[in-house]
């Protein structure tokens, strides 16, 4: 399996149709009134990266690191139903992870709700705990919110020493 992840335009046809398969899984579960969803022009701004994992060329998959200043907020995780299984968002969500600490960011929130079971494990599997309400979210019965403090780590460039922070 040919698996690459990278940044892409969320607003190419691609970007779009996974923001739309993303929103239509959530509506499958949650009402509308219910869906704290970024669109496709939202996610588009220069505080978003927004990357793609593709499986032999073809979108499998997708999440957005929004920098919220003191954090990173993690938006759209979302993998192709047929593409479920294979690791695809876990590698989405550690290319997210090298992504934030490579702009200095060292916690990264989240909002999401029990009802996406196999996200909140592998969330609960890659360090996120439970805690408060943020970013001006609700706080109702059907939203989780949950963060996960990531050790910062710059790049080396041009023979500079790297430089680790836990």
């Amino acid at each position: 399996m040919a698996v690459t992840i990278g940044t892409e335009s969320v607003l190419s046809e691609d970007g779009r149709a996974l923001v739309d398969a993303s929103q239509a899984a959530l509506l499958a579960v949650y009402p509308p009134e219910e869906c704290f969803s970024f669109s496709a022009e939202e996610l588009a701004n220069k505080s978003t990266q927004f990357l793609v994992a593709r499986h032999d060329g073809v979108p499998a998959g997708c999440v957005a690191l929004v920098d919220q200043g003191g954090y990173g907020e993690v938006k759209r995780l979302y993998v192709d139903a047929g593409q479920r299984g294979r690791g695809i968002g876990r590698a989405l969500m550690e290319e997210l992870e090298a992504a934030a600490r490579d702009i200095g960011l060292g916690l990264l929130r989240l909002e999401t709700g029990e009802a996406l079971e196999a996200a909140v494990r592998l969330y609960r599997a890659m360090g996120f705990v439970d805690c408060g309400p943020f970013g001006g979210y609700p706080d109702i019965p059907s939203n989780m919110f949950m963060e996960k403090r990531i050790g910062l780590c710059f790049r080396p460039r041009q023979g500079s020493a790297q430089v680790i922070l836990a």
